[in-house]
C-alpha cells in the first residue's frame, strides 16, 4: 500500500493526480482542548473549528510527544521522537545523521507532491536548513491549483503563548465566563488573562474559517483532506512545558471530502476515541498520500486500510530554555503516569519567558502569600519521583493517586511498558544534556548515532541505576558506591543522584563523596558538591561550583539552576557567575540575567 501510487505512476500513469488526496494541514499554538468549544468548554469562541468538527471526525485523545514547540515540531519533520535523536533539549539544534533521516516532505516530494509550509519551521535539529526540504514557504491558493497534488502546512501564531502577555484589563471575553483549571487560584489577574487569551483563540478561529473559505473558493475542497491541530498543550502557566493533560492533551480534526471517505475512521461528526500520539502523524500523512514510510519512522498509521492500533502514549520534558528537567510520562485512555528524573527540581521553576504572562505573576504572589491551599500551591513546590492521575475524573491533573493500593497494578503496568518504550526508542535523555553532547562529540557521532551504540550509551545499566536511584532505598547504598567506581559517567552520575536522594534517610559516606568534588565529569561534581552542601560544608560546595563557572564548565547552566533551586542566595558565587561565558544557547546568560549580575557581559 504504502509505494502503491508512487509504483502505479512510474508504471505509466495508472493513478492521476486527481486521484490522491491534497493535504491541507492548518496547525496553531500552544493550546489545549480546553481552549476549544467542540472539546466541552462553554466559553470558548471558536465556531470554525466546531463546525469544521461537525463536518469531519474529532479525537478525542491525541497528545504531543513534547509539551513545547522545537521538540514537538522535531518530532513531526523526521516522523522519529526528538527524544530518540538528541533533539529534545529545547532550542538546542544539535544535529542528526541526515544521510539516514528524510524529513517526510522530502519523501513527499519524491512521491510527486508539491510541498509548502507557512510557515513556521522551529525544528530543533542541526546539520540542515530547516526550509530546504520545502518547495514554497507562502500560501498561493492559484500556485496550488497547479501543482496538485499538494501538501499545504499552514501554521497560525496569534493562539502562541506570546499572545497571551501584555495588557490584560481590556478584554472582550469576559473574565467571568471562564474555565478556571484546579490548580489555579481564583483571583482577578488569572481570570482576566484566561479572557485575553479567549480573546486570541477566537482570532485565530477567525484565521482558520478565512483559510477554510479560501479552499472552497478555490473548488479544491472536494480533492482535499483538512487537518486541524495545535502543536502542543497551552498556555496558562502550568500547561506548556509540563506533561499533565494540560500541556500535550491537544485537539485534532480531520475533514474528509467525499472521495476520500474511505481513509475516515468514522461518520462526519463522530468523535473518535482512537488513541493517536503526535509522532503517529508523520507516517500517516505519508501512507495516505502513498509515499514511502520508512523502516525508522516511529509511529503508528492511524487512517485508513493500514490503520494500526495504539496502546500507550509517551511524552518527554527536558530543559525547557535556561531551565533544567528530566521527566517521561506515559499513558493509556483513563490513566497518565509521570516517572520525574529531578524530582528535586520544583514544578514552578522561573523561567524568564513565561514570567512575562500576568497570570504567572499573579499565581506566584498568592504563593508567596501563603494564600494558595494545597492544590493551587502545589506547583511551587518539588515534585514526586511517580505520579499517577486518573484523567477520566481528574482531567487537570491535580489528585496524584500513586501510593493509593487500589491502582497499583496500573503503576506497574504503565511503568513497566514506559522501560519497554525507553529501550525501543533509544531513550537519550538518561543522562544530561552536556555530558551526552561532550560524548557524541569526542566519538565524532551525533546523538542519534551514539545511543545505538551500547557500547558508548549503556541505556539498559543507566535504566536500572536511575530507577534504584528514585525508590530512595538505604539498602541501595552500596550499588551506588560501585558505580561512583564505574568508569562511565552516566553511571558515576546516577549513583551520586541516589546517594542525594537518600541524604535525608540515610547516612552517606561523605569522605568518599568529596573525592568527587574534581571527577572527570562535571555534572558527577556539581551532585556531588550538591551532597556536600546539605550536609553542612557550604565552603567546599561554593568552591567546587564556582570553579565550574568561572571555567567555563559544560554544566554550568546546571550549576546555576542548583544555586537557584538551593535558595540560600548568591552572594558566596556571585563573582564566577558574573565570570561565567559558557554559552549553552544562550540560556546563561538568561540565569545571569535573573540573578541580576547580566550588566557585565560584553
Amino acid at each position: 500500500m504504502r509505494f502503491l501510487f508512487a509504483v502505479m505512476l512510474l508504471a505509466g500513469g495508472a493513478v492521476s493526480a486527481a486521484d490522491r488526496p491534497n493535504i491541507l494541514w492548518l496547525t496553531c499554538e500552544d493550546n489545549n482542548v480546553n481552549w476549544i468549544g467542540c472539546y466541552g468548554n462553554p466559553h470558548a469562541d471558536t465556531p470554525n473549528i466546531d463546525a469544521l468538527a461537525a463536518q469531519g471526525v474529532q479525537y478525542m485523545h491525541c497528545y504531543a510527544n513534547a509539551p513545547v514547540c522545537a521538540p514537538s515540531r522535531s518530532t513531526w519533520i523526521t516522523g522519529v521522537h526528538a527524544l530518540s535523536m538528541g533533539t529534545h533539549p529545547m532550542r538546542s539544534r544539535y544535529p542528526i545523521p541526515h544521510d539516514q533521516i528524510k524529513y517526510y516532505p522530502d519523501l513527499l516530494k519524491q512521491a510527486g507532491y508539491y510541498v509548502g509550509n507557512a510557515k513556521k519551521t522551529d525544528y530543533n535539529i542541526g546539520g540542515r536548513k530547516d526550509g530546504e526540504a520545502w518547495d514554497t514557504n507562502k500560501l498561493d491558493w492559484k500556485t496550488l491549483k497547479q501543482q496538485q497534488p499538494f501538501f499545504m502546512v499552514v501554521n497560525n501564531t496569534k493562539s502562541h503563548e506570546s499572545k497571551a502577555f501584555g495588557d490584560v484589563e481590556h478584554t472582550t471575553h469576559s473574565p467571568n465566563d471562564v474555565r478556571l483549571a484546579k490548580y489555579h487560584p481564583d483571583v482577578p489577574d488569572i481570570r482576566k488573562n484566561y479572557a485575553h487569551y479567549h480573546d486570541q483563540i477566537k482570532k485565530m478561529d477567525a484565521d482558520i474559517g478565512k483559510a477554510l473559505a479560501e479552499l472552497e473558493a478555490s473548488g479544491m475542497a472536494e480533492n482535499t483532506i483538512v487537518i486541524h491541530n495545535s502543536d502542543h498543550g497551552g498556555v496558562l502557566p502550568r500547561s506548556k512545558r509540563f506533561l499533565f493533560n494540560s500541556g500535550t492533551h491537544c485537539p485534532l480534526i480531520i475533514r474528509f471530502p467525499e472521495k476520500y471517505k474511505h481513509l475516515s475512521p468514522a461518520e462526519s461528526g463522530t468523535q473518535v476515541d482512537d488513541l493517536v500520539s503526535f509522532i503517529d502523524m508523520t507516517k500517516t500523512w505519508l501512507n495516505i498520500c502513498g509515499a514511502e514510510t520508512p523502516t525508522y519512522l516511529q509511529g503508528k498509521v492511524f487512517l485508513g486500510p493500514d490503520k494500526e492500533t495504539r496502546d500507550y502514549h509517551v511524552s518527554f520534558r527536558a530543559r525547557m530554555d535556561e531551565r533544567c528537567d528530566n521527566v517521561r510520562a506515559i499513558r493509556d485512555r483513563k490513566f497518565l503516569y509521570i516517572r520525574n528524573y529531578m524530582p528535586y527540581a520544583p514544578w514552578g521553576q522561573h523561567l524568564n519567558y513565561l514570567w512575562n504572562m500576568r497570570a504567572t505573576q499573579a499565581w506566584e504572589n498568592q504563593y508567596r502569600e501563603g494564600k494558595t491551599d494545597p492544590i493551587t500551591g502545589r506547583f511551587f513546590g518539588t515534585k514526586p519521583m511517580e505520579e499517577l492521575y486518573d484523567t477520566s475524573v481528574d482531567p487537570d491533573n491535580v489528585y496524584n493517586l500513586i501510593d493509593d493500593p487500589r491502582y497499583q497494578a496500573d503503576v506497574k503496568r504503565l511503568s513497566d511498558a514506559l522501560d519497554v518504550w525507553q529501550q525501543e526508542n533509544y531513550d537519550s535523555a538518561l543522562m544530561p544534556e552536556t555530558e551526552l553532547l561532550q560524548r557524541a562529540e569526542q566519538h565524532g557521532q551525533t546523538i542519534y548515532e551514539l545511543v545505538r551504540d551500547p557500547a558508548l550509551y549503556d541505556l539498559k545499566r543507566y535504566q536500572e541505576l536511575s530507577a534504584l536511584a528514585l525508590k530512595q532505598q538505604p539498602a541501595n547504598r552500596p550499588i551506588f558506591y560501585c558505580a561512583l567506581g564505574e568508569a562511565d559517567a552516566a553511571l558515576r552520575y546516577w549513583g551520586m543522584v541516589g546517594l542525594f536522594l537518600l541524604q535525608d534517610d540515610a547516612d552517606i559516606d561523605l569522605k568518599l563523596v568529596r573525592e568527587f568534588l574534581d571527577d572527570e565529569s562535571h555534572h558527577v561534581r556539581a551532585m556531588a558538591a550538591w551532597i556536600v552542601y546539605r550536609s553542612g560544608d557550604r565552603s567546599a560546595a561554593q568552591k567546587c561550583w564556582n570553579q565550574l563557572l568561572a571555567n567555563d564548565s559544560y554544566a554550568s547552566l546546571k550549576v546555576l539552576n542548583m544555586i537557584d533551586w538551593i535558595g540560600d542566595g548568591i552572594d558566596p558565587y556571585r563573582e564566577a557567575i558574573k565570570a561565567c561565558r559558557y554559552d549553552h544557547g544562550g540560556y546563561v546568560a538568561r540565569m545571569q540575567k535573573y540573578f541580576g549580575v547580566s550588566d557585565s557581559k560584553p
